[in-house]
């Protein structure tokens, strides 16, 4: 079973400095059908004005992962971590038992624009960490590349969440398949561009909320840009 969830049907914010689109409910946008998917909770689509920002603030028990597509998000934390993220690299904090940290664009001239997305962890008040690692386009290109699971192994950082998380480039003849356990959900964001899920068209922000399937095909890519979430019922 796939649903289809159109870009035009998520909350929107707009905090001039911020532009911000949920995929699901958060903050003032408030959905009881679209509260998250499995354990997937957030995924915002957020647009930071130069010279801008979020402020210090705390997050604990969740594992937060940032997806930069264009401009450079400066990142600092309690643990001591001052990054910036640059499009191509996926960063990871987990919360665990509490941490504080701050994301602004230093940029002039330039917005940011990434995907902020939190996935329910599956242990709590651990010692909260981070990572950062770059994933080529290259080895995005014309196939799903994990990038984000609880071994962490090659190009994924590591999460301490029962999920899986993909990200793919597709245009023209390319196209991917994988193997689905149709007891657990799966989730394909479509950042950019059009993609045919399961033969069913998505354009550039569309979703597809699929259970209850053994495989997922990805094809008629044209610029596509996605992310696949395996994740728990």
């Amino acid at each position: 079973m796939l649903t289809l969830r159109a870009s035009g049907d998520r909350g929107f914010a707009d905090h001039g400095w911020l532009k911000s689109f949920h995929s699901f409910s958060f903050a003032g946008y408030h959905d009881p059908a679209h509260m998250g998917w499995g354990n997937l909770r957030v995924i915002n689509e957020d647009r930071i004005a130069p010279g801008t920002g979020f402020g210090t603030h705390g997050h604990r028990d969740m594992e937060i992962i940032s997806y930069v597509l264009s401009g450079n998000l400066a990142h600092k934390d309690s643990m001591g971590n001052v990054k910036g993220i640059p499009p191509g690299d996926v960063q990871r904090m987990s919360a665990g038992k509490g941490v504080m940290h701050s994301e602004f664009n230093h940029a002039e001239g330039a917005q940011t624009h990434f995907l902020q997305i939190w996935i329910e962890p599956n242990v709590s008040g651990i010692e909260p960490s981070y990572e950062q690692k770059t994933v080529p386009s290259s080895a995005k290109r014309g196939q799903l590349q994990l990038v984000a699971s609880p071994q962490g192994e090659g190009l994924a950082v590591r999460i301490s969440a029962d999920a899986a998380l993909y990200a793919g480039l597709f245009d023209g003849a390319e196209s991917a398949t994988l193997a689905l356990n149709p007891a657990r959900k799966a989730y394909v964001h479509l950042i950019q561009g059009q993609l045919r899920v399961n033969g069913v068209a998505l354009q550039g922000g569309d979703a597809a909320l699929i259970q209850g399937e053994s495989l997922l095909n990805l094809d008629q890519g044209r610029n596509a840009e996605v992310l696949l979430f395996e994740l728990s019922a």
